[in-house]
């Protein structure tokens, strides 16, 4: 018995250590998304305008891309604004191309017309609390951060498992153990029946 509660308790602390500071950020933007309307925002945008290099828009007009982006021209589009359009869709439209780059806390575009050769830049910025927020959300976020909210999740369950365990072995000692779980399950619980719908 000794050496289950032990192994039981190790779980527990190495789980609460893995995910203690992915709570904290967990707990902090929730009530940051719950209070969205009252915290202001000041969005950044950045616009910016260039024309397509004559030699370039030549080779495009000529071979009229039907989808993607060849890479002379993403080439260039990366240079020219300083920005990364690895795995990003581009849609062409009648000699018309638009990139969508949606980001945490953000998002941007860009257009670009073939025949005049005019590209147009937007990006918006909303600050740190809207990055959090999207992270929080897992909003255009990746794979690889999709991939550490579930994972993440895992552990959360785990901890709460083994102090679920951990709460059951000393309960004998602590009258109110049980009551207090109970609240913990009720008022949820109370709140949504009564007050959500």
């Amino acid at each position: 018995m000794h050496l289950w509660l032990g192994t039981l308790r190790q779980w527990h602390w190495i789980s609460s250590a893995l995910c203690l500071v992915g709570m904290l950020l967990f707990a902090v933007t929730g009530i940051t998304l719950n209070h969205a309307a009252q915290i202001e925002a000041s969005p950044k945008i950045v616009e910016r305008q260039a024309m397509l290099p004559a030699p370039l828009q030549q080779r495009l007009l000529a071979d009229q891309p039907g989808e993607g982006l060849p890479s002379d021209l993403r080439a260039w589009l990366e240079t020219e604004l300083n920005i990364d359009l690895a795995s990003r869709d581009a849609e062409w439209n009648d000699g018309e191309l638009y990139v969508a780059l949606p980001r945490p806390g953000g998002d941007a575009w860009l257009s670009l017309d073939l025949a005049s050769g005019e590209l147009l830049f937007e990006s918006t910025d909303r600050g740190w609390i809207a990055y959090f927020n999207d992270l929080h959300k897992g909003r255009n976020t990746g794979q690889a951060w999709s991939w550490f909210i579930d994972i993440f999740a895992g552990v959360c369950v785990l901890f709460s498992l083994t102090g679920l365990l951990l709460l059951q072995r000393h309960a004998g000692g602590r009258p109110t153990t049980w009551p207090l779980v109970g609240a913990g399950l009720v008022i949820p619980l109370l709140l949504a029946l009564l007050f959500i719908h």
